[in-house]
C-alpha cells in the first residue's frame, strides 16, 4: 500500500509532468519553435490582399496622426501626417497606400513590402496597442484606432512611385485586371522553368514557395518544365489553380490547398497541403523530391508530375501506350468546378450536369442521355455562360489564427500580416482555454463582409 507521503510525492511529479506538457502545447499553439530553423515565415499574396480589404473597411476615409516609432520612416510619416487615407491597393505581395491633401489634392503614395514577417496591425476602440518595437516603421492614430506597420520595405513618393513599381509587376490572380493571355504570351517565350516563373513576381504576382509547390502538383506539371515547352492547356490549368488557391487563401486566411472531399477520400480529413514540406505524396505514396530553384526549395512528386508526356522518356514512371480517357477517381475526388475546368463535362455525373445546366438557366429534356447533356453544357460554356460563384466567406484574422492553432499549424510556417504578434498569440490562446474564452462550446468562425476577390 502506498503511503500518504509517497502518494503526495507521486502526485507532485505527475502534476509537474502535466505542467511541462501543457507548457509545450502552449508554446506550439502560440506559435513557438517546433520546426527546423530553415523554415521561414512568409507573407504571400493572399495575406496582402486581406490587409488591403481590412484597411479599406477600417482606415480608408479617415485622417491620422502619423509618426515613425523607430525613426526609419520619419520623412514619410511627416508627408502623410494629417492627410486623408484615400485608398489602398494590393498588387501581389506589394501594398500601395494613398494619402490625399484635402486642400491642394496632392497625393502621397506609401509602398509596403512585408518581407518575411511584417504586419500592419489595427487596434480598435478599447484594445490596448502594443508598445512600439524596433521594427515599427509607422504608427497611425485617430480616435478609436491605432495602426502599426512593421515591414521590410516602406517608402513614399508621388504617383510616379506607384507607376514605377506597378510596371515591374506581372499578373495578380486576385485582381480583376489580371490578364492571363498576356501572361501566357510571355511564358511561352521563356526558357525559364515554370517553377522559376511562378516565383518571378514580374510574371506571376502573389504566389510564394508554398503556393508554387501546391499549384504545380494540382496541375500535374513538373516544376523544371521550361515555359516555352508548356502546352496552352497546361498553362490554363496552372492559372486556374493559381486563382482558385489564392482566392481560398484570401477568404480563409490560411493556405489550404487540399479539397476537403479529397482529404476525406485519402483518409486524411485534416490534410492542409499536398506536398509542401511533406515526405510522401498523399495520392500515390511516392517520395517527394526536393531541389533548389533560385536558392529556394522546390517540391514535386515525380510520378504525379512527370516532366514530359513522351513515353520513351525515363522521367515517365508509367508509360502511356494508348490515349487515356479521364474518369472520376473515388480515391482522389475533385470538385465539380475542378473537373469542369480540367476535363470538361465528360467527367461529371448526369446529376451534376443537370445541376450545372439549371444554374445556367439552360433548358433540357429530363429524358436526355448523358452524351446529349454533355453537348448541351459544352455549348452553353462556349457561349460564355458561367455559373455564378457563391459569395466568399471572409474569415476574420483572429479566427484564421485560431484555425491554424487548432490544426497544429505553427506560425513559423504561415505568417498573419493582419495581426501583430501579440494579437496573433491572443487569438491562438482560445485553442488552449476554450472554456474561458467561449463558455458555450466551440467558437463559431466569424465572417466579415468584405470585397469579393
Amino acid at each position: 500500500m502506498v503511503s500518504c507521503s509517497k502518494f503526495v510525492s507521486y502526485s507532485t511529479v505527475f502534476v509537474s509532468f502535466l505542467s511541462i506538457v501543457a507548457r509545450k502545447k502552449a508554446v506550439l499553439a502560440l506559435g513557438g519553435n517546433s520546426i527546423s530553423r530553415n523554415q521561414i515565415r512568409m507573407v504571400e499574396g493572399h495575406s496582402v490582399h486581406r490587409v488591403a480589404s481590412l484597411h479599406t473597411k477600417r482606415l480608408v476615409g479617415k485622417k491620422f496622426k502619423a509618426w515613425s516609432p523607430n525613426g526609419r520612416f520619419t520623412d514619410g510619416a511627416n508627408a502623410i501626417n494629417g492627410k486623408t487615407f484615400s485608398k489602398i491597393e494590393a498588387v501581389g505581395k506589394n501594398l500601395f497606400a494613398f494619402f490625399v491633401d484635402d486642400q491642394d489634392q496632392t497625393e502621397v503614395v506609401v509602398h509596403v513590402h512585408f518581407g518575411m514577417s511584417g504586419a500592419w496591425a489595427v487596434y480598435l476602440n478599447d484594445e490596448k496597442p502594443a508598445e512600439p518595437t524596433k521594427t515599427n516603421r509607422l504608427r497611425l492614430e485617430c480616435p478609436g484606432i491605432v495602426a502599426d506597420l512593421s515591414a521590410m520595405t516602406v517608402q513614399h513618393g508621388g504617383i510616379e512611385l506607384y507607376n514605377e513599381k506597378r510596371s515591374k509587376l506581372g499578373e495578380d490572380p486576385l485582381r480583376n485586371d489580371a490578364d492571363p493571355e498576356s501572361l501566357w504570351t510571355r511564358v511561352q517565350k521563356s526558357k525559364k522553368s515554370i517553377g522559376a516563373l511562378i516565383m518571378d513576381q514580374s510574371y506571376f504576382t502573389g504566389p510564394g514557395n508554398i503556393y508554387r509547390a501546391e499549384i504545380l502538383f494540382k496541375a500535374g506539371v513538373h516544376p523544371n518544365k521550361p515555359g516555352k515547352d508548356l502546352e496552352k492547356t497546361e498553362f490554363d490549368i496552372i492559372w486556374y489553380h493559381t486563382v482558385t488557391l489564392l482566392k481560398r487563401g484570401y477568404e480563409t486566411g490560411s493556405i489550404l490547398t487540399v479539397d476537403p472531399e479529397e482529404a476525406v477520400s485519402l483518409g486524411k480529413p485534416r490534410l492542409r497541403r499536398y506536398i509542401y514540406n511533406s515526405s510522401k505524396c498523399p495520392r500515390c505514396d511516392s517520395p517527394i523530391k526536393t531541389w533548389q530553384i533560385a536558392n529556394r526549395t522546390c517540391y514535386a512528386c515525380i510520378k504525379c508530375q512527370p516532366i514530359t508526356s513522351d513515353p520513351s522518356s525515363k522521367s515517365v514512371v508509367t508509360p502511356t501506350l494508348q490515349n487515356h480517357k479521364t474518369f472520376n477517381s473515388h480515391c482522389a475526388r475533385e470538385s465539380v468546378e475542378t473537373r469542369l475546368i480540367e476535363s470538361g463535362p465528360d467527367r461529371l455525373t448526369v446529376k451534376e450536369i443537370k445541376s450545372e445546366l439549371k444554374n445556367l438557366s439552360v433548358d433540357f429534356s429530363s429524358k436526355s442521355k448523358k452524351a446529349e447533356l454533355v453537348e448541351i453544357l459544352t455549348q452553353a460554356q462556349q457561349q460564355g455562360k458561367k455559373v455564378p460563384p457563391p459569395p466568399p466567406a471572409f474569415i476574420s484574422p483572429e479566427d484564421a489564427a485560431l484555425e491554424k492553432a487548432q490544426a497544429g499549424e505553427n506560425l513559423a510556417i504561415e505568417h498573419i500580416a493582419e495581426l501583430a504578434p501579440g494579437q496573433a498569440r491572443k487569438a491562438r490562446k482560445r485553442v488552449l482555454f476554450p472554456d474561458v474564452i467561449e463558455s458555450k462550446g466551440t467558437k463559431k468562425i466569424k465572417h466579415e463582409s468584405l470585397p469579393e476577390k
